[in-house]
């Protein structure tokens, strides 16, 4: 491909990666895959030679084409590209680049823009669920700047609502897998579930964390990370996924009591990274288990009352807040979130 193919570059929430039309990427899975392999530079841990920032939020690609569905405007394939591992997977989804589906699919002409907001009804490949997008277009055309701030990304910038609906067992089937709110791996309660991400959603304290500590300081524990990771290689089968050796699911949650005012406080890794901040799909599945009577999020969060719930998911560099609806049986049925997109270039990009 020396003439490379045509790409636009933007953050979304607080991910950044390449948007691609799907008919301009090769139809083969393995030679799109070995094309975006090249255009991110993995693997290699600096991507020196290629568009990756060296972090798995920032070696991410999203693939859209218009949708032939009843009610949905695009279809959006979410690719996670290792930083340093030859992979390319579609087993997870992200919430964060969902973000900037809408933006690009009315860039692209997939999706007429109207005078003041414009709704996109997305389809997420990855879990079969959709999403929809509110995305400002003032006089038909998208405006990035605007007032609206989410943490773990400087300034401001234009408001983009997201609402997931019919998330639950996304990727593994139900919304609780094992049909426990609690299992025990590795003499660790968790609850394995599945709102959108497939997470395990354990107490800090169980660790030997307090859950204050900083991304780069987990990281740096070796111990901790060998006993998360037995954990999740166990969690895996139990929760319809597999052999996770070689996968980015389950994410791996630890939690504590709120130190900032908010609902519960996080520590993820993703899987073997700590996450600077949070996914929004993980928050949503964060959130949920913090509703879940019994579990051990539950018993460390300020969940507040009501069929309308707010919960403001702390992580390391701010706050995530997810407005949850329950039905009157207490079961939460959809949750939105604020987001933004930029856009950061259009241009080509080139795999050889």
């Amino acid at each position: 491909m020396a003439d490379g193919l045509r790409c636009m570059w933007m953050r979304g929430g607080t991910s950044k990666g390449g948007y691609f039309l799907a008919e301009d990427l090769p139809a083969d899975p393995a030679a799109r895959d070995a094309f975006l392999l090249r255009v991110m530079g993995s693997p290699d841990i600096r991507q020196i030679d290629g568009m990756g920032g060296a972090d798995p939020l920032t070696s991410k690609v999203a693939v859209v084409k218009r949708s032939e569905r009843p009610g949905v405007d695009v279809d959006y394939l979410f690719l996670q590209v290792f930083v340093d591992q030859p992979i390319v997977t579609d087993a997870q989804n992200c919430g964060n680049m969902l973000a900037g589906v809408g933006p690009f699919a009315i860039e692209r002409g997939l999706v007429a823009a109207g005078d003041g907001e414009t709704p996109v009804a997305i389809f997420m490949e990855n879990t079969g669920q959709v999403a929809v997008a509110r995305v400002q277009t003032p006089g038909g055309r998208v405006r990035y700047a605007g007032e609206a701030r989410i943490d773990g990304v400087p300034g401001c910038a234009a408001p983009v609502p997201l609402e997931f609906r019919d998330t639950a067992g996304s990727s593994c089937g139900a919304l609780l897998p094992t049909g426990n709110v609690v299992d025990v791996i590795e003499g660790i309660e968790a609850t394995l579930i599945d709102n959108g991400m497939p997470c395990v959603v354990m107490r800090a304290g169980d660790l030997g964390i307090t859950g204050a500590e900083t991304p780069e300081e987990l990281e740096a524990d070796e111990a901790l990370r060998a006993r998360l990771e037995a954990i999740r290689l166990k969690a895996g089968p139990l929760m319809n996924l597999g052999d996770v050796a070689g996968k980015s699911v389950p994410k791996m949650t630890m939690v504590s009591a709120p130190s900032g005012g908010g609902a519960i406080s996080t520590r993820t890794f993703i899987p073997h990274r700590c996450h600077k901040t949070i996914g929004v799909l993980g928050a949503v599945s964060v959130a949920t288990a913090c509703l879940l009577d019994g579990s051990p999020a539950a018993a460390l969060a300020v969940t507040g009352e009501g069929t309308e719930r707010r919960l403001s998911i702390e992580h390391p560099t701010g706050e995530m807040t997810i407005i949850a609806r329950l039905d009157d049986n207490g079961t939460p049925t959809s949750a939105a979130i604020l987001r933004t997109a930029r856009k950061l270039m259009d241009g080509v990009v080139f795999g050889d």
